[in-house]
């Protein structure tokens, strides 16, 4: 990650590397299974809705793949790929639209990718809100509206860290 410039690219609480780093321990801490610890690491990688700033361009997903497997790359992929205005409001719904930003396609993800998304969500809303009091101040009700409606997709430490982070 170093040699694709994440130690260098700036982000609330320091470096995208570190804010990256942070997201994957959250997700450990959460009881994740590797794959989402992963993609928690690696979450940024194709730049995303809310961070514009890509490590790898698309054409290369076959390399983040070998990297990390293909599981974890398609959960990366899916996360950077959502249009959040269009998805969020339905996230929730089994079978609720998922909206991608690079095609413009919607699709309806497998359950356990649903709820994989949610938790990745909430482990990187949750890393901006702990060190940004802005932040927090600025976007930690929308959040925890958001969290709310999602609570089925997330896991019990997830929803437990939204409610204490971002009501509090």
């Amino acid at each position: 990650m170093s040699e694709l410039g994440a130690a260098d690219i700036a982000h609330p609480g320091g470096t995208l590397l570190a804010h990256l780093t942070r997201v994957q321990r959250q997700l450990a801490e959460w009881g994740a299974r590797p794959a989402l610890q992963l993609a928690g690491l690696c979450h940024a990688f194709y730049g995303t809705d809310g961070f514009p700033d890509a490590l790898l361009p698309l054409d290369r997903r076959d390399d983040l793949a070998a990297a990390v497997g293909s599981e974890a790359e398609a959960l990366v992929y899916l996360y950077a790929s959502c249009d959040r205005g269009a998805t969020y409001p339905t996230l929730a719904e089994a079978d609720g639209p998922f909206h991608d930003r690079f095609t413009g396609r919607s699709h309806t993800p497998e359950p356990q990718a649903r709820r994989d998304f949610a938790e990745l969500s909430a482990a990187n809303e949750l890393d901006l809100a702990r060190l940004d009091s802005a932040f927090r101040d600025r976007w930690g009700p929308e959040l925890l509206s958001l969290f709310t409606r999602i609570r089925p997709l997330l896991s019990e430490p997830a929803w437990t860290d939204c409610q204490e982070v971002l009501a509090g």
